[in-house]
């Protein structure tokens, strides 16, 4: 795949057409977006007549100054949503979840979030004294906290997020999506799509002749140079931005690439 740090001239281009009949043609994409965003309002209204179901608000999760009750996670707000982060013990910083690192990565803040009154965090299960020093390297400015031995809707199934709703001592779970889901929160990914060559994966429906795609997510772990990489000298992508990021020799994490 090109890079930025490289120059190729690549097969396949849309048709060169005058501004008019280039006009005529959004427009008639615009109504199909706009049909596509009443969709999503429609089902956004369903989700919000979703049932919903008691957690523990008491569980104990473990954050930077000890175990709290995850109540308190909610930090004195009504509603919560929790992205929840794999890990893999004992990984150093380049053999985390590259796949959770978008989505951690483009939520460093929800500060929209806090001022419509919904608190923010991110859980994983690593324990603390590893989880810990990772977010000093990473730079995060989230809340996150460890769930290490919690079961149930609070410390299983990573790698997706959750909603939450608190009603005095009482938590209820709301929703949850995972997968493609979990795109909602990175606009990066609604931005490639804008683009003529999208994300570059091989999922993509693009004309006869276009550049052919890679693995899906192949850009998510890159080489010092910026070229996307599951080979054993890459790393989550944003890490190469964070100080001391230098060129590794294995990915950190046994068996398989991702």
């Amino acid at each position: 795949m090109t890079t930025p740090h490289e120059s190729a001239t690549r097969p396949g281009r849309p048709p060169v057409v005058d501004h008019a009949t280039w006009q005529a043609a959004r427009d008639e994409l615009l109504v199909r977006e706009k049909a596509h965003t009443r969709a999503g309002d429609a089902i956004a209204a369903a989700r919000r007549r979703l049932p919903m179901v008691e957690v523990d608000g008491a569980v104990p999760v473990v954050g930077p100054d000890g175990p709290i009750p995850f109540r308190d996670v909610f930090d004195g707000r009504e509603e919560l949503v929790v992205y929840q982060h794999m890990w893999h013990d004992g990984a150093p910083h380049q053999g985390q979840c590259e796949g959770c690192t978008v989505s951690a990565w483009q939520l460093r803040d929800a500060p929209y979030l806090a001022a419509r009154g919904v608190a923010f965090a991110i859980l994983t299960t690593g324990a603390w004294d590893e989880v810990a020093p990772y977010l000093q390297f990473m730079g995060y400015t989230q809340r996150w906290y460890s769930v290490r031995g919690v079961t149930g809707p609070v410390g299983e199934e990573m790698g997706r997020f959750a909603c939450f709703l608190r009603d005095g001592d009482r938590v209820f779970l709301t929703y949850t999506t995972t997968g493609r889901g979990v795109e909602v929160a990175s606009p990066s990914f609604q931005l490639l799509d804008m683009t003529p060559y999208g994300r570059g994966e091989a999922w993509q429906d693009v004309p006869d002749g276009w550049p052919a795609g890679a693995e899906p997510g192949w850009y998510w772990r890159t080489d010092e140079r910026g070229r996307g990489t599951w080979g054993p000298t890459g790393r989550p992508t944003p890490q190469w931005t964070r100080p001391g990021a230098t060129p590794v020799e294995t990915s950190g994490r046994r068996g398989s690439h991702h």
